[in-house]
């Protein structure tokens, strides 16, 4: 989360002075914390981190954004990384990857992301805006799938379902390891939720024909022309191994 402005100390052996973005989101959660999102105005903010209005909306179009200061640069680095593809790479392991920036993300400032996910749980319009950031990232997750499987028949049915898969394998991942206060291996959870997306839907699943339909044994029966259908049955019963 955090970005220094600068290359160095201001003074030797002090430490780096923070950026006025950092400033702001800073003072911001230290109000969140103390008063309340609700009971807290841009003002506020400003007055605490010393800088005027014009200074937060420079960075921040709302009270909302700054709870979720970094979205929009992992937003444009999954898209980025969609997009830079050769397209000769599997497809569900592409996705798979993406979303893996948006956990680095998470656990590059593990006390920053569970002080906001707490916040978020108390406030449902935070809430709301949370899951209209989740939505943009699956919708770039299933843009992308869908120029893949774009000669599937089923292809944008396929793509939604996995861009959701995708979404719903981050979020149980990152929701346990925030549940335990950001302890554990966050990353170890996320390759396990990502492994059951691959398995379902990546090389190795159960294999689609060209046309996204699944394959399915052919058994061919011949029989006289005269024979029972009873005993058409049995044979046939007999031949896929069923009682």
């Amino acid at each position: 989360m955090s970005e220094v402005q600068g290359s160095g100390p201001g003074a030797e052996g002090s430490p780096a002075k923070p950026s006025m973005r950092d400033a702001l989101i800073s003072a911001a959660f230290e109000l969140f914390l103390a008063r309340g999102f609700e009971q807290t105005t841009i003002d506020d903010i400003v007055q605490l981190a010393g800088v005027g209005r014009r200074s937060f909306f420079r960075y921040f179009p709302s009270k909302e954004e700054v709870v979720f200061p970094d979205h929009e640069r992992c937003l444009a680095e999954m898209t980025a990384f969609l997009q830079e593809g050769s397209g000769e790479e599997e497809p569900v392991a592409r996705v798979c990857e993406a979303a893996r920036l948006v956990m680095r993300m998470y656990a590059a400032d593990p006390s920053f992301s569970v002080q906001r996910y707490q916040l978020t749980r108390s406030v449902p319009g935070l809430r709301h805006h949370e899951l209209s950031v989740v939505w943009r990232y699956e919708r770039t997750l299933a843009d992308y799938l869908r120029q893949r499987f774009a000669d599937w028949s089923d292809g944008s049915l396929r793509a939604d379902v996995i861009a959701a898969a995708v979404v719903a394998a981050h979020n149980n991942a990152l929701r346990t390891w925030l549940r335990s206060g950001g302890q554990g291996d966050v990353v170890a959870r996320m390759d396990h939720a990502l492994e059951f997306v691959q398995s379902s839907w990546g090389v190795g699943a159960e294999a689609s024909d060209a046309d996204g339909r699944e394959s399915e044994d052919v058994v061919v029966l011949i029989a006289k022309r005269r024979t029972p259908m009873w005993r058409v049955v049995r044979n046939i019963e007999a031949t896929l191994g069923e009682d």
